[in-house]
């Protein structure tokens, strides 16, 4: 019966993750195909555990003319295989979805992640300003998918960045910057302004997920806003401008940035996650 609950769980989480739209804070909207598989998998094994339940009593009849143990047989180890089964929806259900802030780069700063060819499972970390998905994949099939996708933009004069294509352009811009210097561009994001030895640079940013929270980061591009305009940190805008590339001292190299031409104050989106296409 345990057996059966626990499954039966799984499948009740993915439902409400799904019905409640919070689904979208944990992996690539892209594949949401294999949240229906994992639903259908829970709910499938939970039937054959409540099957396998209401004849246990034959079953353990039977095991004891026999003289065999099957499975795990003593108490602690059965409690430990059930902890470790009910952790993920003790995590799920209790534990509450957050919408993150600008706290996450206050607290860790950010840097050009390092590009490093995929071998087996890399090891994940929080990626800053660029998109990288080159992890996942060989230098030469890095470069010709890459090449693949400059081609959808590089003749175009302005770059129009919306939900859906926000990571692979930005990823674009910081792999080939002088290809996109002089363009118009034009996206929205929050506000997040740094100090860094007594200078301050503003950044317009989104948080995004490449496939799953593990390769989630924040991304964006360094905006020279009007001097006339304010801004505060987490403050979402809409800003249009052209591309250029500023020294940026921190990092000792110039960087993609947008010179700002008229920016204006929006609502944040509902979502406030993008994802990357593959």
């Amino acid at each position: 019966m345990i057996r059966f609950l626990i499954l039966s769980g799984y499948f009740e989480l993915m439902m409400y993750l799904q019905v409640s739209g919070k689904l979208d804070q944990y992996i690539n909207v892209h594949y949401r195909y294999l949240i229906f598989l994992t639903m259908f998998l829970s709910l499938l094994l939970a039937l054959v555990q409540l099957k396998i339940w209401a004849g246990s009593e034959k079953q353990q009849e039977h095991a004891h003319h026999d003289g065999h143990d099957h499975g795990l047989t003593k108490p602690y180890q059965r409690a430990i295989a059930y902890l470790l089964l009910v952790l993920p929806l003790v995590v799920g259900t209790l534990f509450p979805t957050i919408s993150l802030d600008t706290t996450i780069v206050e607290a860790k700063g950010f840097s050009f992640p390092v590009s490093k060819e995929s071998v087996g499972d890399p090891e994940m970390n929080t990626q800053y300003l660029k998109p990288d998905t080159s992890i996942y994949y060989n230098k030469s099939d890095y470069n010709d998918q890459m090449a693949q996708l400059m081609k959808k933009y590089e003749a175009d004069q302005k770059l129009e960045i919306t939900d859906e294509n926000y990571l692979e352009v930005m990823e674009l811009i910081y792999n080939y910057p002088n290809s996109f210097v002089g363009k118009k561009i034009s996206f929205n994001g929050f506000v997040y302004e740094a100090n860094k030895n007594n200078q301050k640079y503003d950044f317009l940013f989104r948080f995004g997920i490449i496939h799953c929270v593990a390769d989630s980061g924040v991304f964006g591009l360094m905006t020279k806003l009007p001097d006339s305009m304010t801004v505060k940190n987490n403050q979402w805008l809409h800003v249009e401008g052209t591309i250029t590339l500023d020294f940026f001292e921190p990092f000792d190299r110039q960087i993609p940035s947008v010179e700002v031409s008229s920016a204006q104050t929006v609502d944040a989106p509902k979502n406030q996650y993008v994802y990357r296409a593959f």
